[in-house]
This record gives structure tokens, C-alpha cells and sequence, in this order.
């Protein structure tokens, strides 16, 4: 499953030794000087009044001593949080799910534009280990890694190049919310990153109040793949958001909720006929993966599929942006997420 592999499946491995990834570092200094993405936006609207800021996460605390000029992004989201603050990377990482052939994701090249500003260095494609070379050579002053898989040993090693913000709680975890409020402390722009969360609390509330055929459907989330079928708990962030749009978790999820993850979990063919609800979200990367699963004997076991109440989340650039959300992705995919849940609620309510 392509989308937990990269985001909450990677286990990352270290690859390279701290010696040399600061080696690379210092003789890097004058390429990195001649970048014409190597520089941020000078923090003018940081609050310099809230320097020192100390963060809490799963490996201690980090101390960012002044307003950061230097800043590389680890994961997923945290890249999108600073630029919607106004600090654009000196470093993002490459996101081979959803990105382009450069690794950059579309809502990220479409701000940049908007602000006329260039693309910051895309660090190397690392889907087993964050590439701590190339991170070291941007020379960051913070390296910001609130929803990312990094484990102690690699944080140690990030932490002597540049303060570290880890996650807070379990990797690839963090609420999208708490992804923007960590960015924005640590950014010292809180107030700025509590009004980016208010303009998008308004965008999601009009588009609750807009369509009213939503409000209190029950929907089940779920994902056929490689020969599995993954069903979303109410812990996985697409769902969160789905909810805050007025659905509810249709109480079937619970019920035949198996297994110690978290986030999702695997039901058999055989049972599908048992996970009811109004709705049914089905992602899949591509449209013929989609039928392909619309179309299966066992699929028509679900009461859902037969009545036509089915949102397809389809291909990768939109299934990323709605899970899980970020400051930029949330915005740019949910007029067409709205309009998917409300076809599908129309279908359920004309079937009964």
C-alpha cells in the first residue's frame, strides 16, 4: 500500500555516519552560498520577543535560541507549514507519492509561484533513512521534523547539525493542527500560525455549512490493495478531517476494528458485507484500480457499493492531499473531496 509505505511504514535505517555528514557540511559552504534557493525569507515577522522557545517531543526537548533564516524540513507537512508562514526551506524533501518528477508536491510549487519566490534544493530521494549528507550541507540553524519516522539514533545525529524538532508523540502521528502550531512556535510566528488554522477552520466550516446533506452520515474509509483490505480508524488524519466536515464514523469501523494499530487495520474479504455505513471513501492511485475494486464479487457484498454511496479518492496527487492534510494540501484538494462525499451522500439518500 503505497501511501502507508511512505508515510507511516518507514522504518529509517542509518546510512551514514555523522563524520561525514558534517564533512560534507563545511566543504559544502560555498556551493551552498551560490543557491539561489539557499536563503529564507528573513524572519522581519518573526516575534524576536519569543526567542528562546524550548519544544517538547518523543526525544526530549530542542531549544531554538533565535528566529531561524536556515531551515530544512524532515517528513511530511513541515515544509508546507513554513511556507504558508511566510519562511520558505533552504531544504524540503523529495516526496516521491504525490510529487512531481523533481519531488515536489503541487500545492508547494503552486504557492512558491504565488509568492514569486524560487524552489528551495530538494533533498535526495531517502525512502529508508533521512539523508543526513545532503541535510548537513544546507547548513540549517533548525531542522524540523514534527510528523516524520526519525528514530533516537538518527535525531542524534540530526541534533548536532542543527537544533531538532521531533514529533511529539508516536512517528508519523501528529495531528495536522499540531504540525502548524510546532512549525509556528518554532518559527516564533504562533500568532500567524494560529491564524492560518482559523482561515482554514472557516474554509472547511463553509464548506460543512454548504453542503447540509453531509451533516451526521455515517462513513466508512477504506483502501483495497495488493490482495488487502485497510480500513481507517478514527485515530488516521483523512478521517479527523472527514469528520470535521459533519460525517461521523459509522459504528462498524469499531466493531470489527482487529489488531494493535493504530491507525487502520486489515479485513477480510468475507466480512466486507459487515462494515456499514452510509458512505464509503474508497482511495485507490489510480481510476482503474478504483473500478477494479468497485467491480470484485466480494465489493458488491458491501450494502455501499450497491446502492452507488461510494467516494472514489483517486491518484496520488489527491489522495496526498487529504492524507494526511497540511497547512497548503488541505485547502487545494477539498472542493473536489466535498463534491465526491456530496455525490456520494446524494447517491445514499436516493437508494434510502
Amino acid at each position: 500500500m503505497a501511501r502507508h509505505r511512505s508515510l507511516r511504514h518507514r522504518a529509517w535505517a542509518l546510512v551514514a555516519v555523522l563524520a561525514a555528514a558534517l564533512a560534507v557540511g563545511c566543504s559544502g559552504d560555498d556551493a551552498a552560498d551560490g543557491d539561489a534557493a539557499s536563503t529564507t525569507e528573513p524572519a522581519a515577522a518573526s516575534d524576536a520577543a519569543a526567542f528562546p522557545v524550548t519544544i517538547e517531543h518523543a526525544f526530549g526537548q530542542t531549544v531554538v535560541e533565535r528566529a531561524p533564516t536556515r531551515v530544512v524540513t524532515v517528513g511530511w507537512g513541515s515544509a508546507d507549514a513554513a511556507i504558508a508562514l511566510g519562511v520558505v526551506p533552504v531544504a524540503i524533501p523529495f516526496q516521491a507519492y504525490g510529487g512531481n518528477e523533481q519531488g515536489v508536491l503541487p500545492w508547494i510549487a503552486e504557492e512558491l509561484q504565488r509568492q514569486g519566490v524560487p524552489t528551495p534544493t530538494i533533498l535526495p530521494d531517502a525512502p529508508d533513512a533521512p539523508p543526513i549528507e545532503a541535510i548537513a550541507a544546507a547548513r540549517p540553524d533548525v531542522i524540523l521534523a514534527p510528523y516524520s519516522g526519525i528514530t533516537a539514533e538518527q535525531y542524534g545525529l540530526l541534533a548536532k547539525i542543527a537544533p531538532t524538532v521531533a514529533y511529539p508523540g508516536e512517528a508519523w502521528s501528529t495531528p495536522w493542527r499540531d504540525t502548524i502550531r510546532i512549525v509556528g512556535k518554532a518559527l516564533g510566528r504562533s500568532p500567524q500560525a494560529e491564524k492560518l488554522l482559523a482561515d482554514i477552520a472557516d474554509r472547511i466550516s463553509a464548506a460543512a455549512t454548504a453542503h447540509p446533506e453531509l451533516q451526521g452520515k455515517t462513513v466508512a474509509m477504506v483502501w483495497d490493495s495488493g490482495g488487502k483490505f485497510y480500513v481507517y480508524k478514527p485515530a488516521d488524519a483523512r478521517v479527523e478531517f472527514t469528520e470535521d466536515l459533519g460525517l461521523v464514523t459509522a459504528p462498524s469501523v469499531s466493531a470489527l476494528a482487529n489488531g494493535d494499530q493504530t491507525f487502520y487495520y486489515t479485513l477480510s474479504y468475507e466480512q466486507l458485507g459487515a462494515l456499514t455505513s452510509d458512505l464509503l471513501v474508497s482511495y485507490a492511485d489510480t481510476d482503474a484500480a478504483s473500478k477494479a475494486f468497485l467491480g470484485a464479487s466480494y465489493a458488491q457484498l458491501m450494502p455501499q457499493v450497491q446502492k452507488g454511496a461510494v467516494a472514489e479518492v483517486t491518484g496520488t496527487e489527491f489522495i496526498a492531499s487529504v492524507s494526511p492534510p497540511t497547512a497548503l494540501s488541505l485547502t487545494w484538494g477539498l472542493d473536489d473531496y466535498v463534491r465526491l462525499l456530496s455525490d456520494a451522500a446524494k447517491g445514499a439518500n436516493a437508494t434510502g
